[in-house]
């Protein structure tokens, strides 16, 4: 390894103090008083996670206790060391299961899939809660994206705001802007998800563009009234920036190149195993040899890309033992950041002040020529994430290459080349594939999901390679109508080589319901309003 990664291990020692103030404000606020299962329950929790007491590891931290869980930890020493004592009896016996709600609904195949979807949003919709457990309460209500997720998560939204917006919803995704913004406020930032266990990490920063979506349908001035939430975000994702040099060039979620440049990467403030993914994680640790706090923090990390998980985070580009996030500045990070900084920029304007306009728009230019000097490879004709320890591109194939066509932040000639090698490798009979790697991760071959169709549709529409855009938007539908009209269901994924056979990968089973499938289905019957049509009269489209 280079030189700098004991610079990069003592940046990431410095984050003890700002995770100590953290905790210590996390205490005493009175949102944040929620149950912290890993913290509250000690050995129980860790003991229910290890010996598997329920097959789905993030079952027993979305459980209410059913009492104080310092009574609960009394009760549980007391009886743990007695004859026949049953852990998983006395789980059942002090603690609420969460629920399964919108898991297996369907409804009749005879519906158009548009139908389906409607009927679908009020049960994916929760009211706000006052539940005693770990779910963070929220003021108003949220579309949640089904299954195993019983709770709002961030980048999965705004997918699902695209398909409320179709449906004329504006008043749920109101709901869930505020929603957003209320974290913001009070936790600081937008977590994962709300949940106690989630409050360490964020997702991809998908906000600015919600406060799109609102802003196309109430007007201009959701811009202005949003702007103190998302400069606050802003601030949360750039945390440390003015501390880095040379030999300090890393800190939470920011890195300081060689030019003196700063990016992001994903971090999370916690280096311990996951609550939600408690024994998978400590068995991945174990399995790597490595520091598991080490590992613990690159895991997090991963889970706040969204990505969870990818060949896009391994240092060997095949096995989870090498995970390696927090070394990595990923194209999609800041490709959304450049657009945070370019919504800043209009929120100045629309404010009338000059000098925040000026700050934020040289901000934007600056990200843009540094992503496109760093994460762009010269002889591949492509952008991958740039490994800052190395030095060096990562040069692993994936969607998160159509970012910066997303943002309109790529040369036309990148972009050309960046098509290219969409069509050429990642176009499949379902639509575009996650990566180029089988590695059983779920974000990798042969899986693909909504959130990255629309990405990749969208980048190359910016680009006018109108053809290839409009070839993954029918392959794409196809696939869903095609599982739909089989199943009833809409799915989290799906295995777009082989398109008879379902996706898996991952730590749990796909999903359905789906929130991001279904707004991301709909927007796109919106803008190719032929497809639903064509679907009835043809098999489904393959690669061209």
């Amino acid at each position: 390894m280079s030189q700098i990664v004991p610079a990069a291990q003592q940046a990431a020692n410095k984050s003890a103090y700002p995770l100590l103030l953290f905790c210590l404000l996390w205490a005493n606020h009175p949102l944040l008083a929620q149950h912290h299962p890993e913290e509250d329950l000690g050995e129980l929790f860790t003991e229910v996670q290890l010996q598997a007491v329920f097959p789905d590891s993030k079952t027993f931290p979305d459980c209410v206790p059913l009492a104080s869980p310092e009574q609960i930890l009394q009760a549980y020493r007391q009886q743990k060391n007695q004859p026949g004592f049953d852990l998983k009896a006395f789980v059942l016996q002090h603690f609420q299961l969460p629920p399964e709600l919108a898991t297996n609904f369907k409804t009749d195949t005879t519906l158009s899939v548009t139908q389906h979807i409607a009927k679908l949003w009020p049960v994916l919709t929760r009211e706000p809660s006052t539940e005693a457990g770990s779910l963070l309460p929220l003021p108003n209500a949220y579309v949640v994206p089904g299954g195993r997720f019983r709770e709002i998560y961030y980048w999965d939204s705004y997918f699902t705001m695209l398909g409320l917006q179709v449906s004329g919803r504006t008043d749920l995704i109101q709901s869930m802007v505020d929603n957003f913004t209320h974290l913001i406020n009070t936790v600081g930032h937008i977590p994962n998800g709300n949940r106690s266990y989630y409050i360490s990490r964020s997702q991809p920063p998908f906000y600015a563009l919600m406060l799109r979506v609102l802003a196309k349908e109430k007007g201009v001035d959701v811009l202005k009234d949003y702007a103190p939430a998302l400069r606050r975000e802003y601030d949360f994702w750039m945390i440390g920036a003015e501390t880095l040099t040379a030999t300090n060039p890393a800190h939470r979620r920011v890195a300081r190149l060689p030019d003196g440049t700063i990016l992001n990467r994903y971090w999370d403030d916690r280096p311990a195993p996951r609550p939600e993914a408690y024994k998978e994680d400590v068995h991945i640790a174990t399995a790597s040899g490595r520091n598991p706090e080490e590992v613990y923090r690159n895991i997090r990390a991963a889970a706040e890309s969204g990505w969870d998980f990818s060949s896009r985070w391994f240092a060997d580009g095949k096995s989870l033992e090498t995970i390696h996030t927090t070394e990595i500045i990923p194209i999609d990070l800041n490709a959304l950041l450049f657009h945070v900084e370019v919504t800043l920029a209009e929120m100045a304007e629309l404010e009338g002040d000059k000098d925040a306009e000026k700050l934020y728009k040289q901000k934007a230019k600056a990200r843009r020529k540094a992503l496109l000097k760093y994460c762009w490879n010269d002889a591949d004709d492509f952008f991958y994430d740039y490994d800052f320890v190395k030095g060096a591109t990562t040069n692993v194939p994936s969607l998160a290459a159509v970012y910066p066509l997303y943002f309109c932040m790529a040369r036309r000639s990148q972009a050309q080349a960046v098509a290219q090698r969409i069509e050429a490798d990642f176009l499949k009979p379902g639509g575009v594939v996650t990566t180029l790697n089988p590695t059983t991760q779920q974000w990798d071959a042969p899986n693909g999901w909504a959130p990255l169709q629309w990405m990749t549709i969208q980048g190359l529409r910016n680009y006018k390679h109108n053809r290839l855009a409009t070839t993954i938007a029918e392959n794409w539908v196809s696939q869903n109508i095609d599982v739909f009209e089989r199943t009833g269901k809409l799915m989290e994924k799906y295995n777009v080589e082989a398109i008879n056979l379902q996706a898996g990968g991952g730590e749990y089973p796909n999903q359905d319901g789906f929130g991001w499938t279904n707004g991301v289905l709909l927007k796109l019957l919106s803008l190719y309003p032929e497809l639903q049509e064509m679907k009835q009269q043809e098999p489904a489209l393959h690669q061209r």
